[in-house]
């Protein structure tokens, strides 16, 4: 049977509408991502990884073209259903007064409780599940702005589990991280896209863990993007350049 897209872009631009106009960055795009692709997005800084991520999970509408989420095109979800569909981990932090990580992780579950965001013992199991997937359990009832920069990230990435979505998205999520960590996030990211058949992409500039962990790589650049699999990533000409300006 063949795989239905997670994420499908069709004939995409992808940049910012500005006080002068237009800022494209990519254009004419045509991508698809598929469950159980573990995706590492690689490129120079400034090249556009961000914007990418931010695009393709409706946070930045796109310029021109179609965005598909499991079939469904993005303009005909409402707020909700797009949050269903698609969690997104990004390197700014959150605030709020007096938030505590399980709060925070709460806030997954939002999108399938009631207008009152009412917490049932159903959500409460899933939210407890993705606190205790993520080693945040002694750490739940800490404030946020008590958190260090690489517990506030796992906190992050737990609120994305407890989202419960097909398809999720992590900008540089290792960037705070000592390196046995890094290792532990990717190699979890990976079992997640393999036992539980989400479409994972997350943006790195750990390039050996990129090349360790990922099935995929899209590779992007000033001219272009590129969707490759991990075990031709070191003989793509595209890669290596990019590969040396990292180093």
């Amino acid at each position: 049977m063949e795989k239905k897209e997670s994420i499908l872009l069709k004939d995409a631009g992808i940049g910012y509408n500005g006080a002068v106009g237009k800022l494209q960055l990519m254009s004419n795009i045509h991508l698809a991502f598929y469950p159980n692709d573990f995706v590492g997005i690689v490129g120079l800084n400034g090249v556009g990884k961000s914007t990418f991520l931010k695009s393709i999970c409706g946070l930045l509408p796109l310029l021109n073209g179609e965005l598909f989420l499991n079939g469904k095109q993005i303009t005909q979800l409402t707020l909700p259903e797009i949050a269903k569909k698609i969690a997104v981990v990004l390197t700014e932090k959150i605030g709020g007064f007096n938030l505590t990580v399980f709060d925070a992780v709460a806030s997954g579950q939002i999108p399938y409780t009631n207008s009152f965001h009412h917490l049932k013992e159903e959500h409460i199991a899933i939210i407890a599940s993705a606190i205790e997937r993520s080693g945040l359990k002694k750490y739940q009832s800490k404030l946020l702005h008590e958190l260090s920069d690489g517990l506030f990230q796992k906190t992050m990435i737990a609120k994305a589990l407890a989202q419960q979505t097909p398809a999720l998205l992590l900008d540089e999520p290792t960037a705070f991280l000592d390196y046995g960590s890094k290792h532990e996030l990717f190699l979890f990211l990976k079992k997640l896209s393999e036992e539980e058949n989400k479409c994972v992409l997350v943006s790195s500039h750990d390039l050996d863990l990129v090349l360790k962990y990922c099935t995929k790589l899209l590779v992007i650049s000033e001219n272009k993007l590129e969707l490759i699999p991990a075990s031709e990533a070191n003989k793509n000409t595209s890669f290596v350049t990019i590969g040396k300006g990292f180093i």
